[in-house]
């Protein structure tokens, strides 16, 4: 398989590559970012552009009915924007966060995976967007790719537009020769080892409509 085959993202990660750096960490041209969201909107995937940080936490906010309850998907880019924080307000919504750690530490697997598939609102972010509308999502335990596939009532995307690339191999390259050298860094300092891709999600299309909602922000965040 080529490179830019999904098995080739499955590689363990190599060092960062410059050329890497140039090609998928800079933002997206106006033309392609516009290409992309018409292609997103078309496959049912609603899409909101914005420019600032505070304009992307309020888009992300305005769509999650008080009181709901809210998983929010492990991502830098949530932590950059305060997201993980804000999502986590009691007073607004029912965060079930703590409740998977609580779970996790009683060893109770079985509650903590049905409990943390399908809650009323999921909130992530993605690894490569296609200018045909197409979403890339890498992940080592696949604990967030239920909900997102299926099992949460509404999915809302942060993500920055530098995620936006040609295709589906170009989408498969940015995991493998930039996000993955990076999260491998961030979980070496975190955890003391490296991070790996064991399940890559692709959606091409959203069946129910308003399902998935994209915020792009115009801001090198995540990975």
């Amino acid at each position: 398989m080529s490179a830019a085959s999904p098995a080739a993202a499955l590689r363990s990660p190599g060092p960062s590559d410059p050329a890497a750096i140039l090609r998928f960490g800079e933002l997206a041209s106006e033309e392609r970012l516009r290409t992309a969201v018409v292609a997103l909107e078309q496959n049912g995937i609603s899409t909101t552009v914005v420019s600032t940080r505070a304009e992307a936490v309020q888009a992300v906010l305005d769509r999650i009915p008080s009181g709901s309850e809210v998983l929010d998907a492990p991502s830098q880019t949530l932590v950059a924007l305060g997201l993980d924080v804000a999502l986590a307000d009691p007073a607004r919504f029912h965060d079930i966060r703590a409740e998977l750690m609580r779970l996790r530490e009683e060893k109770k697997s079985d509650a903590q995976r049905k409990l943390g598939a399908s809650p009323d609102v999921i909130v992530g972010s993605v690894h490569a967007i296609t200018e045909k509308g197409q979403v890339v999502i890498a992940s080592a335990t696949g604990s967030q790719l239920a909900p997102y596939v299926s099992g949460a009532g509404k999915v809302i995307w942060v993500a920055g537009t530098q995620k936006i690339v040609a295709d589906l191999d170009a989408a498969f390259q940015r995991v493998q020769e930039y996000t993955l050298p990076r999260e491998s860094e961030r979980a070496m300092k975190a955890y003391g080892f490296p991070s790996f891709v064991a399940k890559l999600l692709v959606v091409n299309r959203e069946f129910t409509p308003g399902r998935i909602h994209l915020v792009l922000i115009r801001e090198n965040l995540g990975f």
